[in-house]
C-alpha cells in the first residue's frame, strides 16, 4: 500500500475523542484502520500489521530548506555588519 495521505486519515478518525476510526478494506484485501492520535494508520496485509504515520515530507523538507536559508540569511547579516576580524586603523605620525 503506497502512503497515506494526511487529509484521508484526518476525514476517516473519528473527532468524538476516539482513538480509532472505522476499519476499512482496500481492494487488494488490506484493512486499514485510522489512528488519530498520534495521526497515521495500522496496515494489516496478509497477517502483518504495519503502521504508517501519516507525514507531510513536503512541508517538514519547506520548513528544513527555509530554516537553513534564514539562518544562512542571519549569518551573512551579522558578519556583514560587524565583521570577525579585529578593526585595523592606520594612523599617520609626525
Amino acid at each position: 500500500m503506497s502512503k497515506v495521505k494526511l487529509r484521508a486519515v484526518r476525514d476517516t478518525a473519528k473527532p468524538d475523542g476516539a482513538l480509532f476510526g472505522e476499519p476499512y478494506e482496500t481492494p487488494d484485501g488490506t484493512t486499514v484502520v485510522p489512528v488519530s492520535n498520534p495521526v497515521g494508520v495500522f496496515v494489516i496485509h496478509d497477517g502483518h500489521v504495519k503502521w504508517e504515520a501519516a507525514v507531510d515530507t513536503t512541508r517538514v523538507l519547506l520548513i528544513g530548506a527555509m530554516t537553513g536559508l534564514m539562518a544562512a540569511t542571519l549569518g551573512t547579516l551579522a558578519v556583514l555588519r560587524k565583521p570577525p576580524w579585529p578593526d585595523v586603523v592606520i594612523r599617520k605620525t609626525r
